[in-house]
């Protein structure tokens, strides 16, 4: 089984992926750790601060081969990432989809204005950011408003912090 976890930056995805494989056993894998392999082994000219598009054009290409290995070995993985098109059924068969869940976390507009300090705060549970100047709270909104019409627009599934910050997922 393959669990795709993405959303707008800042959103928790990869505190869940770890709380998953504590839980689940499952292990993760993160896209930015193949993006930053990628660019620092100069197999890409493509920068961290590249376009998201750009980004996602480059790399989901090795994901969705990643994946398709994945059950075919019939193996669990966790996926996260902001780089997962929301229309990645496109890219599989049947026989593949019905081995993929994907969750998109949305954080509300009402939850970004409350909690900015807390995101903040958050920003380095698992990873290290080494510059998080580009999170404001305009950015956040922006992108979470955005990755929410996108969710809709494709209708996958996503779950929305709006009140408080709880984010669980069975598989």
């Amino acid at each position: 089984m393959i669990l795709l976890i993405t959303g707008a930056s800042h959103t928790g995805k990869t505190a869940l992926a770890q709380r998953l494989l504590k839980k689940y056993g499952y292990p993760y894998f993160s896209i930015d750790h193949l993006k930053m392999g990628l660019i620092r082994s100069k197999n890409t000219a493509l920068t961290p601060m590249s376009d998201d598009k750009e980004l996602t054009n480059y790399l989901w290409p090795i994901v969705r081969e990643i994946i398709k290995t994945v059950i075919e070995n019939k193996q669990n993985l966790i996926i996260e990432g902001c780089y997962i098109p929301f229309d990645f059924e496109k890219d599989f068969e049947e026989d593949y989809i019905r081995h993929i869940k994907y969750r998109c976390l949305v954080m509300s507009e009402s939850y970004i204005q409350h909690h900015y300090n807390d995101i903040k705060a958050y920003a380095d549970t698992i990873e290290t950011r080494l510059n998080d100047s580009d999170c404001t709270l305009e950015s956040l909104i922006h992108d979470n408003m955005e990755t929410l019409k996108m969710c809709r627009q494709y209708g996958v599934d996503y779950l929305l912090i709006d009140k408080n910050y709880y984010v669980d997922i069975d598989i």
